[in-house]
């Protein structure tokens, strides 16, 4: 008897080529650890709210009286909600025909798309135009369906950077594409050598790949780094040598916490170098959260991109019962919020830095140790942190990492007062740890990227981005 549409024999073979770290082995790990009744750090994602960050007020405020117009009409608003919490709300259902219970174009509320092209302008310096403007549920939906739009079977490739975060590799093979990694270079602060590119390019070439896009993810997830505008150009004229689309993740560039090297996006770079190279290049960008489809892609191409978007109608479903426009709001307030002067500007909260991705020197008997369970060495220190702290964290191989190196993904995202009692517990199973699988006493040097410092007094915390020291707790 044949098998059934949903027996796994029957499914579908890309599907089951795609792993996800984030919510990986730890992640599930974890999660029958919390049923179990330990306390469950998660540490795996960038998720704020889940621990214990206060959302930040005026976005919800604005999203509370949109959602509620009723509100707007009782005379006590005013004393509930700041005046330009109250004037923004009408703004953006002015907007809106039926409020956001109605569908929108399936690019995104059309005045919110101006409001984003409008930050774009102000950022880059060129104006950017709405109509190649693509508000999506997230980042990891644009860049899916941009994906999807460029690979065509397993004989086109990608060129991902390594280490990488895992939606573009999971990506890849669902739409069955291949995956054609490049190394980044951690002693060089995660830099990217041109020739590393055309190796890969000519490797790829030889298995008969053909290598039709690029990604560059800038500021760096997991790494943290910026890349260098000389490192922008030269990727750029790279591109218009191999006709290579380039899509750029641009979704941490409010996250910068250095001096030494300031986010530039890619767009700006392109539009500096005028022609030909900026009249060529397909140029994608996840710019925050919205999709910017951008530069040089034709009508039609944009056509069939907006057709694939339709089939969800607009952006955003809430609470699995209203198709609304929530996502949308969401954006404008993002690329528009609270400006010196206005009521609710003092009371934004600084942001701050969310990832650290640490390497660690394991001793070959931990090595030996990990290989016994059948575990990939930094999946079995991450997965014996997780039993003995309850910190549930990302092993550095879901990222992609050069042979023989290890790693761990963290956020730092829990409050600063709970900081020090978390940092202690590591440092405890790290000691233990190291001490189990050495000949001596001491424990293992983690060297970072996106690192956190914790000084001789454990009570005070510094926080950098895009830095290369070590993490040592004394």
């Amino acid at each position: 008897m044949a098998p059934k549409a949903l027996d796994y024999e029957s499914l579908n073979e890309n599907m089951k080529k795609v792993q996800y770290a984030v919510r990986g082995e730890l992640y599930l790990r974890a999660s029958e650890l919390q049923k179990e009744g330990k306390k469950i750090i998660f540490t795996n994602v960038g998720n704020p709210h889940a621990l214990g960050q206060k959302p930040l007020t005026f976005p919800r405020q604005v999203v509370a009286l949109c959602q509620a117009p009723f509100l707007l009409d009782d005379p006590n608003v005013g004393l509930i909600f700041p005046a330009d919490a109250i004037a923004r709300a009408k703004h953006y259902l002015s907007l809106t025909s039926g409020g956001l219970g109605a569908y929108s174009d399936s690019r995104g509320i059309p005045g919110i798309r101006k409001e984003v092209a409008e930050f774009i302008g102000r950022r880059d310096g060129y104006p950017s135009d709405p109509e190649l403007i693509f508000l999506t549920d997230g980042a990891s939906k644009g860049v899916m369906q941009i994906l999807n739009t460029i690979i065509r079977g397993d004989g086109d490739g990608v060129l991902v950077p390594v280490p990488q975060y895992p939606l573009y590799s999971a990506a890849i093979s669902l739409f069955g594409g291949s995956l054609v990694p490049y190394y980044l270079e951690e002693t060089a602060n995660w830099g990217l050598d041109i020739n590393d590119l055309r190796h890969a390019v000519f490797q790829a070439r030889c298995k008969g790949i053909t290598v039709r896009a690029m990604v560059i993810i800038n500021p760096g997830n997991p790494t943290g780094q910026c890349l260098s505008e000389a490192n922008l150009r030269e990727i750029l004229r790279f591109c218009y040598q191999e006709n290579l689309a380039l899509l750029g993740d641009e979704v941490y560039q409010q996250n910068i916490y250095q001096d030494e090297r300031p986010f530039i996006s890619a767009r700006k770079v392109l539009m500096d170098m005028g022609p030909p190279i900026s009249k060529e290049i397909n140029l994608f960008l996840s710019t925050l959260c919205p999709k910017d489809i951008g530069v040089n892609v034709g009508s039609e191409t944009v056509d069939e991109i907006y057709k694939v978007a339709s089939i969800s109608l607009s952006p955003n479903v809430l609470h699995r019962y209203f198709k609304e426009n929530v996502f949308c709001l969401q954006m404008g307030l993002m690329v528009n919020p609270p400006k010196p002067g206005d009521i609710s500007y003092e009371h934004l909260l600084g942001r701050g830095a969310m990832y650290s991705f640490p390497q660690i020197r394991l001793p070959p008997k931990a090595i030996e140790a990990a290989k016994k369970a059948g575990k990939v060495p930094d999946v079995f220190y991450c997965l014996k942190l997780l039993e003995a702290t309850g910190i549930s964290t990302v092993p550095g191989s879901g990222f992609g990492q050069k042979e023989g190196v290890f790693h761990l993904r963290t956020t730092i995202l829990p409050s600063e007062e709970d900081m020090p009692a978390i940092m202690a517990s590591f440092k405890k199973f790290n000691d233990e740890f190291m001490e189990e699988h050495e000949d001596h006493r001491g424990y293992s040097r983690i060297f970072h990227s996106a690192a956190f410092i914790i000084p001789h007094n454990i009570n005070s915390l510094i926080f950098r981005w895009g830095s290369n020291v070590s993490l040592k707790c004394e």
